[in-house]
């Protein structure tokens, strides 16, 4: 019996011991691997805070954090100061607190992950600049991403980010956006209509809306519109349930930087349960496939020479022979699902910030005002007087200046890669932060932070010191497909909504910009309206 019980206890042993040794293999190996990968960049003269044992710098971005909670809840918010306020010290506290000790380049770590935070223009120009498919979407991002964007362009890297592009691309050049201009007014329509009657029900005075909801529907239906063959009813749930899901996701502890560690692996060994985002998922695809089988029939049906992306879709997964029938269908659904929250969302962000912003500075709306009414017969612009509107564009510049809806570009090396004189280790994440580019003193002049559409009024490349560090759409071969689309979309609907309303910020505004996977206004816009 004793016997029994030794071998037991000796069984026992081995058992802990394999386990203990499991455990430091799971952690241990990776944990040694960031730090050699530290000391690369550490001899290449990049300094940064130094890491704690598995969890890297995360406990000190979760101090900082907490910290600038407190101080933000300590300082007022009238209108008339935030627009000095540096809101990446509320949002991106640690990213400024090290950049203050450390500079333009420095590298930190989130549990085994190495980063770079890279703010120097040079080396943004470099990395935005780069051609080799051996520098992509950093792959723990895109993998928390992949229940919104499945592997669509916004998500794909390497050869099927190339293929993608390829195909989507010459659907948003210039000539096809001006094409749109006609049905981006008629989904404006709605919108100024309701702005309309509020002002009716208020004695034609002075009446409040909250412009978000209102100007994600216009976005929405342009979209849906131009993009898909169908109007924004169709294609609402759709919209709706992208929201959900966008704001649950934004919620995920460690969405960002990737919170590696115990939990995560542990997390990945647990049971996989049904949850919010992976319901939303599952609804998302379906609801999106019935308005791909509806298309189908509808082209079957009717045969056009003008047709939407949703057909070129259709015809690019068809005609592809190298694609296979379940790929084609994820091509459709996942490019869609980019299309549908890239081209609405941010585009309805944008304009929420213009209004916000016009709102505090009248006297630009009376420029744009005299301008539409210059070049714009009736206060409706078309695909050539757009051109003409050097005021708008030079407004919207500045508005996508301070407040840029995407917050970073970010990449990760696949392999070794030289960036400029940087050599730059297999697995490191870059990060440059936009808000920051933005508002540097040394790059834009002392009044960075002021808004001042003037500075654009030679274009972008004479409006700061380095125009490579201008970058609200990203910069080189990442240059975001909707750019024109995006830009002609709000000019058209600044102009429309400035040639029949004059506004101010309402005194229930309360400025407090927010990251859920793009920089929006908090709280929303309040603006007061009323007929011109």
């Amino acid at each position: 019996m004793e016997e029994v019980f030794m071998a037991m206890k000796v069984a026992s042993s081995l058992v802990l011991v394999g386990i203990f040794s499991w455990i430091l293999y799971l952690f241990g190996d990776p944990w040694h691997k960031s730090q050699r990968v530290r000391k690369r960049l550490q001899m290449q003269g990049i300094k940064g805070p130094s890491p704690s044992f598995l969890h890297g710098n995360l406990p000190d971005m979760q101090r900082i954090q907490t910290q600038a909670n407190i101080t933000k809840a300590h300082t007022s918010n009238h209108s008339d100061q935030f627009l000095a306020h540096d809101y990446t010290a509320t949002l991106f506290p640690y990213f400024e607190h090290w950049r203050k000790q450390y500079g333009l380049l420095y590298t930190y770590s989130t549990g085994m992950k190495q980063h770079l935070y890279v703010n120097q223009p040079d080396l943004v120009r470099e990395m935005n600049q780069c051609i080799t498919l051996d520098l992509g979407k950093p792959t723990y991002i895109t993998n928390k991403l992949a229940p919104m964007l499945g592997n669509g362009i916004l998500r794909a890297n390497g050869l099927s980010w190339a293929q993608q592009r390829k195909l989507v691309a010459a659907e948003f050049f210039m000539d096809k956006v001006k094409g749109m201009v006609g049905l981006m007014i008629e989904s404006a329509q709605p919108l100024l209509l309701k702005w309309e009657q509020l002002i009716e029900s208020e004695g034609g005075s002075i009446a409040e809306v909250k412009v978000d909801a209102d100007l994600r529907g216009f976005s929405a239906d342009v979209i849906s519109r131009v993009c898909f063959g169908h109007s924004y009813s169709k294609g609402k749930q759709v919209f709706s349930k992208l929201r959900s899901i966008q704001k649950a996701m934004s919620k995920q502890g460690g969405f960002l930087f990737g919170l590696s560690g115990f939990r995560e692996k542990l997390n990945y060994f647990s049971s996989k349960k049904e949850n919010e985002i992976g319901s939303l998922e599952r609804e998302i695809e379906s609801l999106i496939w019935e308005l791909v089988e509806e298309r189908k029939r509808e082209c079957s049906e009717t045969c056009s020479s003008e047709k939407d992306l949703m057909q070129l879709l259709l015809e690019a997964a068809i005609t592809d022979q190298s694609l296979g029938k379940d790929f084609s269908k994820r091509f459709i659904v996942d490019n869609c699902k980019n299309i549908y929250f890239a081209g609405h969302e941010t585009t309805a962000v944008a304009a929420s910030w213009c209004l916000m912003l016009l709102a505090l500075h009248p006297q630009w709306q009376t420029r744009i005002r005299t301008e539409v009414a210059q070049h714009c017969p009736n206060g409706i612009p078309d695909a050539d007087s757009l051109s003409q509107l050097k005021t708008v564009t030079m407004v919207i510049q500045e508005v996508l200046r301070l407040y840029p809806p995407a917050a970073f570009v970010s990449r990760e090396a696949y392999e070794d890669i030289q960036i400029g004189n940087l050599t730059v280790p297999k697995g490191v994440c870059l990060w440059t932060l936009i808000p920051t580019l933005h508002r540097d003193a040394e790059i834009w002049g002392p009044e960075a932070n002021e808004f001042n559409p003037e500075r654009f009024c030679e274009g972008i490349s004479k409006a700061c010191k380095f125009p490579q560090a201008y970058v609200p759409f990203g910069l080189g071969t990442r240059l975001c497909l909707g750019k024109n689309f995006a830009m002609v979309q709000l000019k058209v609907v600044l102009a429309l909504i400035i040639s029949k309303f004059s506004f101010s910020l309402s005194p229930t505004y309360r400025h407090s910009p927010a990251y859920r996977m793009i920089v929006e206004p908090g709280h929303g816009v309040d603006i007061l309206i009323q007929n011109i």
